[in-house]
């Protein structure tokens, strides 16, 4: 069960005080373990940022936008002490990062934690295992991920080097959305009236709009090269709700990798990034001295049409003497609707497996789901939204509609506290009917129900999900799904709907990509496999925050196995109370359980 602590003017210091108790604690566990030891400060405060002309307050994480970047080597293990000076709660999420047995520090709100109260702290423990390239952390509160957020550079291990030449330098380049209003008072509105998002006002390159918008020319983001000489780029996308193409005006991208794991070196003029993944790409400074832009263009599919249609940019600036231009643009940058360009990138990607650098794909499939992703609706009092026919607008996985409990699944599954979940999500959609349909308009599938449910494994399951996206309500798109606690194998990929017999032919079982967050075609499927060694709780859920606040999200439960060594770690010393929500209390929250 949750203690209580003490409250008013002692609550910062009792925090502070069994933070570090638990750290002690787990320095100790640890100390026997190789790799380094790295400890952060991050501290949550609003401060005010100025872009487009627009000043406002916003939550940031040490007054920085992105935020700092955590650099570390395979293996290391990281404490990150965040102190929550905003004015709500707040929980962060170490995306892409496994955390062996230790859900404890994963992050996401009502699923492993409750949020960090303002005016206290909570340290994490992050633990980096076989992760290699470029990942990130978020908040994973509410859409505070739009402002707290940042990268994560896990370097290769001491004694072992990159699968690709020394680049002469690195740098990070982070896509993220700019809302000129308050990007919570927006949520808020949003799932009061039950209608669709606003939209974000400009993207940004490393916390810049760039040359294409008002009041932005002065201060956008510039990266210096030296002509001759080889960048590696670590890519981010924490775009709200939008995938995006980037590219470098006259010059060849090789990505090198996907998600914190080796591919097969691939060259190409551009790349797309979906929100939630992160890729490495090697690109040589070999034209003319000059400046040229780099451009980050979103990326859409659906019928709604719903997405802010404006571009973000850097300049690629070459040192030395030269007379300077304006800076060349992409003339081959891909459209905002090119599917085509969308799918010829995403399949290309391969893993390396190499014997450094090997995969272990599971063949024998012990676990079989078939996921529908759908946009759906949900009855509202007096028909009072500002949905279709007066509903809420949902989304749902199998057509559940995922409801954040009041006390976290992790703690009621550790402490055995029934009435929190229900273990009864299903393995198939309830019903079978053509997903990809030009028009889905009746209620057994736009209607969508709503609850707080997970999937129970065994230990060491091997599992397989095919993700099949619909049409339901013409609401046809790609979704980045991501899973928490894992990478998995994306093994197959296609476009209708998902045949049992002839699909599973195509999958690709040498050289998958490995990854945690896999775009699921616009009226297409996907199939991802896993290994589920991994106990504890864990998340899976669309990285547009919109469908992710709308419900279309599930987690796995997974059991421990018989050793220690394969058992869930025991929770720290402290973990915060589920007293407050991160915006509001825990019978307010809009998607919210009602026990």
């Amino acid at each position: 069960m949750v203690g209580s602590i003490p409250t008013n003017f002692s609550i910062l210091r009792w925090s502070i005080l069994q933070a570090l108790v638990g750290m002690m604690m787990m320095i100790l566990l640890r100390s026997s373990v190789q790799g380094a030891v790295h400890y952060y400060d991050f501290v949550l405060t609003n401060s005010n940022f100025t872009r487009l002309c627009t000043t406002k307050s916003m939550v940031t994480v040490n007054n920085s936008f992105p935020g700092p970047t955590l650099r570390v080597r395979k293996g290391d293990t990281a404490y990150v002490n965040v102190y929550n000076e905003a004015p709500y709660g707040v929980t962060i999420h170490w995306h892409g990062i496994k955390q062996p047995r230790n859900p404890w520090s994963d992050g996401p709100e009502y699923v492993t934690q409750c949020p960090i109260a303002s005016g206290t702290n909570f340290t994490y423990e992050i633990i980096f295992s076989s992760e290699e390239g470029t990942l990130w952390w978020h908040a994973h509160s509410d859409w505070t991920r739009s402002t707290v957020h940042g990268a994560i550079v896990i370097l290769p291990a001491e004694g072992t080097t990159y699968p690709f030449p020394e680049p002469d330098a690195e740098h990070v380049i982070f896509f993220a959305s700019w809302y000129n209003e308050d990007v919570m008072e927006l949520m808020d509105e949003a799932l009061r009236e039950g209608g669709l998002t606003t939209l974000s006002d400009a993207y940004c390159i490393n916390g810049q709009p760039g040359d294409f918008y008002n009041c932005s020319r002065d201060d956008t983001y510039r990266l210096s090269v030296d002509y001759g000489k080889t960048y590696l780029l670590r890519l981010v996308n924490s775009v709200q709700n939008t995938d995006m193409f980037f590219t470098i005006a006259n010059h060849t991208l090789t990505v090198v990798g996907w998600d914190g794991a080796y591919v097969k070196p691939y060259i190409t003029d551009y790349m797309l990034i979906t929100p939630g993944q992160s890729m490495d790409v090697l690109v040589t400074a070999n034209q003319t001295p000059s400046q040229y832009y780099m451009t980050g263009t979103p990326f859409f599919d659906g019928q709604a049409d719903d997405f802010d249609k404006t571009i973000t940019s850097a300049i690629f600036q070459y040192s030395g003497n030269y007379t300077p231009s304006l800076p060349a643009y992409p003339t081959g940058s891909p459209g905002f609707y090119d599917i085509d360009a969308a799918k010829f990138f995403i399949k290309h990607l391969r893993s390396l497996n190499s014997p450094e650098h090997p995969i272990d794909v599971p063949e024998n499939i012990t676990t079989r789901m078939y996921m529908t992703i759908a946009i759906s609706m949900m009855k509202c009092p007096n028909d009072s939204c500002e949905g279709p026919d007066g509903n809420r607008i949902a989304s749902a996985l199998n057509n559940i509609t995922f409801a954040n409990p009041s006390v976290d699944i992790l703690q009621a599954y550790y402490n055995n506290i029934s009435g929190y979940y229900k273990t009864d999500f299903p393995d198939k959609p309830p019903h079978v009917y053509n997903f990809t349909a030009a028009s889905l308009m009746t209620d057994n599938v736009t209607m969508s129900e709503q609850g707080t449910k997970v999937k129970v494994l065994e230990y060491n399951e091997t599992v397989e999900i095919v993700f099949q996206g619909t049409n339901v309500m013409n609401s046809g798109e790609n979704h980045p799904m991501h899973l928490h606690g894992f990478r998995f194998y994306v093994v197959g990929m296609g476009i209708g709907n998902f045949d049992n017999v002839t699909d599973p032919l195509t999958y690709n079982l040498n050289d998958p990509p490995e990854a945690n967050t896999i775009p699921i075609p616009k009226d297409g499927w996907a199939t991802i496999r896993f290994r589920a060694n991994n106990p504890g709780v864990w998340f899976m859920h669309c990285h547009f925050d919109r469908h992710m606040t709308w419900g279309m999200d599930m987690a796995f439960i997974v059991k421990n196995g018989k050793t220690a060594e394969t058992s869930m770690k025991h929770p720290p010393a402290y973990m915060p109370p589920c007293s407050t929500d991160s915006l509001y209390g825990p019978l307010q929250a809009y998607l919210q359980h009602e026990d």
